[in-house]
């Protein structure tokens, strides 16, 4: 186990390279961006000129990567373009987007995955027929649609929640932004359980421990649930990265100053250091996340081992 966990992060250092490097190349031929710190009027030649040397973007790219990348091992990622310190921003946005994860995570996997087990077990069923067509609907409405009809409905009509989440971000006022950023991922996890319940379920294993005379409850969670939830586990695990990094829409629609809103802001501003940063580290999210879920696989399923 140490020696494969030792080779995944090696193989990790090329990955992680490779992604910031097409990120920073990505972002730095999206527009002039000393073109956004003049605002509407074109910079004179000589402020442009400043600008350009006081945030090293006179350099070459490649030049300005390597710099870029030193910094980042000595935990600088730079300053963004208003002279605040990009790590300043990640110290706001990273616990609220955290958070915000968080619950939607926990959406997923009590939600998703108990109506993934009751449907794989009744498979065919008018409750595996309804919450199919259910997840189906959810799937095929956007989540601006989602996050937008229940601000209306939850927080201007009955007034049962706040419209606008408040700076603290606490854990009850993401209850809602929470279920519409999970919503598409919970009816995936939703469906993707109840196909591997279902498969597993005519498994030689789980009909050796029906005829062993086992209980139905043991056999469900000791046998089928562990080898079932390798697929959902997966989708969980590579689904932690895509939440924090796509939660632009749910924190524009419910105000919430996270990673979303600083990338959208970045992005808007054509402020390459912020949006380099935040993905950097969103990328080495992504990875430990993936790294986990293989370690993972070990204790859902004895079988697998790792030399």
């Amino acid at each position: 186990m140490g020696r494969y966990v030792v080779r995944r992060l090696l193989q990790m250092i090329p990955v992680f390279i490779g992604a910031t490097l097409l990120i920073f190349l990505m972002v730095n031929v999206m527009g002039d961006p000393i073109a956004g710190l003049c605002g509407d009027r074109q910079c004179d030649p000589a402020t442009a000129a400043q600008l350009k040397k006081e945030f090293g973007l006179d350099k070459p790219v490649w030049q300005q990567y390597l710099t870029y990348m030193g910094n980042v091992f000595t935990g600088d990622f730079g300053t963004a373009f208003n002279g605040q310190k990009v790590t300043e921003l990640m110290s706001t946005a990273f616990p609220v987007t955290i958070r915000l994860t968080i619950v939607a995570i926990l959406f997923e996997i009590v939600i998703g995955i108990t109506l993934g087990v009751v449907t794989g077990l009744r498979r065919g069923k008018p409750v595996d027929t309804s919450v199919l067509m259910l997840t189906l609907v959810v799937i095929s409405i956007p989540t601006f649609v989602t996050g937008l009809l229940l601000q209306l409905l939850l927080g201007v009509e009955w007034g049962w929640i706040k419209p606008s989440v408040s700076t603290e971000a606490t854990f009850s006022e993401l209850i809602v932004p929470g279920l519409v950023l999970a919503s598409v991922s919970l009816a995936y996890v939703t469906r993707l359980t109840r196909t591997s319940i279902a498969e597993n379920r005519r498994s030689d294993y789980v009909r050796t421990a029906v005829a062993k005379g086992l209980p139905r409850r043991r056999v469900i969670t000791r046998h089928l649930l562990r080898n079932s939830l390798i697929p959902v586990v997966t989708f969980i695990g590579t689904d932690i990265g895509a939440l924090m990094g796509g939660a632009i829409v749910t924190e524009r629609i419910f105000n919430i100053h996270g990673v979303g809103y600083q990338l959208y802001q970045g992005i808007l501003r054509q402020n390459t250091q912020t949006v380099v940063g935040f993905v950097t580290v969103l990328v080495l999210v992504f990875l430990v996340a993936n790294l986990l879920v293989d370690l993972l696989y070990a204790v859902l399923d004895p079988r697998i081992r790792y030399a």
